[in-house]
């Protein structure tokens, strides 16, 4: 199912852009993945810590908490080694959306530059972009440190993913050549960026938020990415898709 909430200058006759899109941005957690990292991360720790952490998390993407007053906290009680990192890039694997990687070469195969655009970590947003077929230097996210023998340290500030405003700068820093753009996100930062891009699009399939239900011009509720296809995609382009068998089992709908 999806929504339109308002009209949008950018549409045309449809739902989608009447230009191609030229690059697609994917928040991680709760839209290419089923997951939330830092969760999942918490998980492996005391039964304390792990309802502060969720508790903490759940707060920041429904915008009731700024999300640099709980980055560094959540971290600091956490302090997740690389060898949890990778494991957690792993647990992103398992728990990709079905049809993610599906969505992510149809739109390669049109020609979009497609990325991820996350305030999680790094390392293990890193695991599932290469088992999407995702560039690595398209991974936007937040880096860590680890010592010697793997141990957290601290994390990387100045990409700013871990503060308000960070995506917004992020998207804006992006070279001219790869607008319009377009961002997919399940939480409140994603909401926060959406006007710092050409289109957003809410995602609700693994979870609906809803400050992203109420603020989202467009917004998903279907339980795949192949649903935010409509609203990513000119007319052409999805007659072109739905040409091709390799994409046959795609739901553009």
């Amino acid at each position: 199912m999806v929504e339109e909430a308002q009209t949008s200058p950018l549409t045309g006759d449809g739902i989608g852009p009447r230009v191609p899109l030229r690059s697609i941005w994917f928040d991680c957690d709760s839209t290419l993945s089923s997951i939330e990292g830092i969760d999942e991360l918490a998980a492996w720790r005391d039964d304390a810590t792990r309802r502060d952490i969720t508790a903490l998390t759940e707060r920041a993407m429904a915008g009731e908490l700024p999300l640099e007053a709980v980055y560094g906290e959540r971290l600091r009680r956490i302090a997740p080694s690389s060898d949890e990192c990778e494991a957690l890039g792993a647990r992103y694997v398992a728990t990709a959306l079905g049809d993610a990687a599906l969505v992510v070469a149809a739109l390669r195969q049109l020609g979009k530059a497609v990325g991820i655009l996350s305030g999680g970590l790094r390392p293990p947003v890193l695991v599932l972009a290469r088992a999407l077929g995702i560039d690595p230097a398209r991974v936007l996210a937040v880096e860590l440190v680890f010592d010697a023998a793997g141990r957290y340290v601290d994390f990387v500030r100045t990409s700013g993913l871990w503060r308000r405003g960070g995506k917004p700068d992020a998207l804006r820093a992006r070279p001219a050549d790869e607008r319009p753009h377009a961002l997919v996100g399940d939480g409140g930062t994603d909401l926060e960026a959406s006007a710092a891009v050409d289109r957003f699009v809410g995602f609700g399939g693994v979870i609906a938020r809803p400050n992203v239900v109420a603020g989202a011009r467009w917004f998903v509720r279907a339980p795949r990415l192949g649903a935010t296809l409509p609203f990513l995609l000119t007319t052409a382009e999805l007659a072109a898709l739905r040409g091709e068998p390799r994409f046959a089992t795609l739901r553009l709908e």
